[in-house]
């Protein structure tokens, strides 16, 4: 195969610009905007900026609301990302052994992921109505009286299954790819050294998943982290109250609901700093026991 060699450094450049200039406009400006605008008092009518160099940040981290948010998305995205991870793979594992109907088994499963994140929490608000919600008669059935929008960790509760339940077809995707790129001489070799199937799985199977996992987990914390700004927003309607919220979602309750500008950014470069850190420590620790064929 012939290789296509440009003549200068102006015609990459230009291949490449349009794709520049959106992360410049839409990524980089913002994130500047964002930690100039943190070390300021603004007045949301008049424009005028008073400059408080790092109260913003103080009082942030000092609050108790903000402190209770902080806690509860610990929690959302660990359950999230358990819970979608978890089921991604089992319904991967169970589509690689379907010899017959496996289309339209895979198709069920995917379709979801198709599904805007403010649709997926318009049908999580149906499911856990208090009127005729499905899954608030189930869990009645058990004695479990589910108060969406009323009780605090009932209302978790929910977000965390829909949003969840959002993730877990593009889960299933990438694991299902990961499973039949396996050869089929490696699973028929540890068939013969091992009887045991989960065993075999655990011992075989998985290990060799785990650059699709060390991906999977990196995409699934950054989506608990701010792609569930949807559900969260559609199923508290607009009425936070006592119910969690997420930080995410607290930047914008104190920048467009409380016009805290200067507070809300001074949020977001947190929450930034914090899942920018979050994701070196995974590349810096976990990656290291991912082994690439």
């Amino acid at each position: 195969m012939k290789k296509v060699q440009f003549s200068g450094i102006a015609p990459p450049l230009l291949l490449i610009a349009p794709q520049m200039a959106i992360v410049v406009i839409f990524f980089l400006w913002p994130a500047a905007e964002a930690v100039r605008t943190s070390f300021f008092i603004q007045d949301p009518f008049f424009g005028r900026a008073v400059f408080v160099g790092f109260d913003n940040y103080v009082n942030a981290v000092t609050r108790s609301d903000y402190l209770r948010s902080a806690a509860f998305t610990g929690v959302f995205v660990t359950a999230i990302c358990a819970i979608s991870l978890g089921f991604g793979l089992l319904f991967a594992v169970c589509a690689d052994e379907v010899l017959r109907g496996e289309g339209p088994y895979k198709t069920l499963l995917m379709w979801v992921y198709a599904i805007a994140p403010p649709v997926a929490g318009l049908i999580g608000v149906m499911l856990f109505d208090q009127h005729i919600g499905p899954l608030v008669d189930f869990f009645a059935f058990f004695g479990w009286e589910l108060q969406t929008g009323v009780d605090y960790w009932d209302t978790a509760f929910a977000m965390t299954v829909v949003a969840a339940w959002k993730q877990i077809p593009y889960n299933f995707i990438f694991f299902l790819s990961g499973l039949q790129g396996i050869p089929r001489s490696l699973r028929e070799a540890a068939a013969i050294d091992c009887r045991s199937p989960a065993r075999r799985f655990w011992t075989v199977v998985f290990p060799l998943l785990a650059p699709t996992s060390f991906f999977l987990l990196v995409i699934n914390i950054t989506y608990a982290f701010f792609e569930t700004f949807g559900v969260i927003d559609v199923m508290l309607k607009g009425e936070p109250g006592n119910n969690p919220v997420s930080l995410v979602y607290k930047v914008y309750l104190d920048g467009f609901r409380g016009q805290d500008l200067g507070g809300s950014s001074a949020q977001s470069v947190i929450l930034m700093v914090g899942v920018m850190l979050l994701t070196v420590v995974q590349f810096r620790f976990i990656e290291r026991r991912v082994h690439y064929a």
